[in-house]
């Protein structure tokens, strides 16, 4: 039985029982309410901290194993980043040792990109904005680096081919293709002013003559076009001359036998005649002519192929001599 309390009106000098407003009643009810809300709430919140749930802690896991292999690739990326430094260093030191040309400037291999801020919105991010904008950073660089070495790649490649191209044309063979000539230097007469087997005067000898028994085989010294093909009964007699590009020429004289054609394209190496003794000549021989946009060189300068130095100083000595030449 609930115990009822009494208090005296004075108007009807009674002792009445007491009833409480309902403003009252419903203060003491929301009071109720609120601290058992309050204590839920901090219930949940407990029990969340300590007693994660299996769907929680399986998150959890994930979430460590994702940073650390996010921590690895971190890693791995530094070291690529390394790699493609080393790569550009490389190919600066191509550019500069093997091609002579000004490699890439630093300021457009360090540049960054301007414009808006593209991870603005990531920035917000308050536990992992700054470490997936600064890996986003990171990684734009690095893919604008690879687009530049690529192309710097790509020009490399189009000036060796050029290179490549170059030095094939360029005349560096001797003309004669005699193994004896390998070896030990026979009759040579070269570059210079010599004595002429005819006129008896001395007068400036612009190639070199290989001498070689009739027949054997004469072979271009670069890559090039035939631009001449002549048969003279003086001078050079049976005569091939061939444009190399770049500015180079070769003629190949006095043969006994010419197989190629005017505008046919050679390779270095390649017969082109035999050697023979027609035109103003006294003995079988190959007179063979450099010229440079049209000048006459020594051609010593361009017989490099298959001697050792000793045999190249042989060559040179010998055909340094000041002696007859045989055209």
């Amino acid at each position: 039985m609930s115990k009822i309390k009494y208090v005296y009106n004075p108007q009807t000098l009674q002792f009445e029982p007491h009833r409480p407003p309902l403003k009252s009643k419903l203060t003491k009810i929301g009071g109720f309410i609120s601290m058992m809300i309050v204590s839920c709430v901090g219930f949940y919140f407990v029990v969340n901290e300590y007693f994660p749930t299996p769907q929680e802690q399986a998150l959890e896991r994930e979430i460590d194993q994702m940073q650390y292999t996010y921590s690895g690739l971190i890693e791995d990326f530094n070291i690529l980043a390394g790699d493609l430094e080393k790569l550009h260093q490389k190919d600066s030191e191509v550019h500069r040792m093997i091609f002579g040309i000004n490699p890439m400037d630093e300021g457009i291999w360090e540049g960054g990109i301007g414009g808006v801020d593209r991870y603005e919105n990531l920035r917000n991010l308050r536990e992992s904005g700054e470490i997936i904008t600064e890996s986003l950073s990171k990684v734009e660089k690095i893919k604008r680096k690879v687009d530049l070495q690529n192309k710097s790649l790509d020009t490399l490649y189009r000036l060796a081919l050029e290179k490549e191209k170059r030095l094939a044309a360029i005349p560096s063979i001797k003309p004669v293709v005699e193994d004896a000539l390998k070896r030990k230097m026979r009759n040579l007469s070269g570059y210079g002013i010599r004595l002429h087997p005819v006129h008896k005067v001395k007068k400036l000898h612009t190639g070199i003559d290989f001498t070689a028994p009739r027949g054997t085989p004469i072979q271009a010294t670069g890559n090039g076009t035939v631009i001449r093909v002549e048969n003279r009964k003086s001078g050079y007699g049976k005569n091939v001359v061939i444009d190399h590009g770049y500015g180079f020429t070769s003629l190949y004289a006095h043969m006994q036998k010419v197989n190629v054609k005017k505008g046919q394209k050679v390779v270095k190496g390649q017969q082109i005649g035999e050697v023979g003794s027609t035109g103003t000549s006294t003995a079988p021989h190959c007179h063979y002519e450099v010229r440079v946009n049209g000048r006459a060189v020594n051609p010593i300068d361009y017989c490099l192929d298959g001697l050792s130095p000793e045999e190249y100083k042989e060559l040179v000595e010998k055909a340094s001599v000041e002696n007859q030449s045989f055209d």
